[in-house]
């Protein structure tokens, strides 16, 4: 049987395993959640938009007949993972997560680990900072209890912020630590808030928070289901040789 692989994606390493698998003429569907506006063009078959939780994915795997899921989303994307164990499991189908290592404090770094938004919250001053909140769009509204300015860099241009003081910079990645000092510098910034994303192409905040001394308030990964796993792109294509043979003769 010819494999067809599922590729949830959204990561730069989900491009990588496109263009990949595109190369191997693999028969395979690329899986955009539908959270940005302008997702990046894949040179593979697109589907945008949710499954309907775990009985939903199970569905489309058994109606589009795929043989292989690859869970490339965000290492904060939980939900979409979690409906990928359950739904694997109930089909058969095996999975493999591509997923980025988690990034390591080094020397020179001034680090606070919280497990979540809510203690990132707590980590903060009540008021009075200048913080650079690298958090993505999508829970911003819990850190309005706590009186402080916000930078936020977001792909997409807001409808609407629930933070009565913000700035917004409308950008998307990768980035250079160089710009991502300047950045802080111009807006004054006292802390960076980041979730432990892993990878090079967000990266820079980091460097650029070590270089000017500044706090960072570091949100820890979800919890999820042990599942196999590969840090690169080229790890998962040799993961499908071994589990798909039939994907080696294309």
């Amino acid at each position: 049987m010819r494999p067809r692989i599922l590729l949830l994606g959204g990561t730069s390493e989900a491009s990588a395993l496109a263009r990949l698998l595109a190369g191997a003429g693999a028969e395979a569907v690329f899986s955009y959640a539908g959270r940005t506006a302008a997702p990046v063009a894949q040179p593979l078959p697109v589907r945008i938009g949710g499954f309907g939780g775990p009985e939903g994915l199970a569905r489309y795997l058994r109606d589009h007949r795929m043989t292989h899921v690859i869970d490339a989303t965000h290492p904060f994307a939980a939900r979409i993972s979690l409906n990928a164990v359950a739904a694997c499991r109930a089909t058969g189908t095996p999975l493999l997560s591509l997923e980025r290592p988690a990034w390591r404090a080094g020397p020179g770094d001034d680090w606070t680990r919280v497990a979540d938004i809510p203690a990132a919250v707590l980590a903060l001053p009540e008021t009075g900072a200048r913080v650079f909140l690298a958090i993505g769009r999508q829970n911003l509204a819990g850190f309005a209890v706590r009186r402080n300015h916000y930078l936020l860099r977001l792909v997409d241009p807001p409808e609407a912020l629930p933070l009565p003081d913000a700035h917004v910079v409308i950008a998307r990645g990768p980035f250079e630590a160089a710009a991502d000092q300047a950045l802080m510098q111009a807006h004054g910034i006292t802390h960076l808030v980041a979730k432990n994303a892993g990878g090079t192409g967000a990266s820079a905040k980091l460097d650029a928070a070590r270089a000017l001394h500044l706090p960072v308030v570091m949100i820890d990964r979800p919890a999820l289901p042990m599942r196999p796993t590969v840090a690169e792109p080229g790890d998962a294509m040799a993961w499908l040789h071994q589990a798909a043979p039939a994907l080696r003769g294309v």
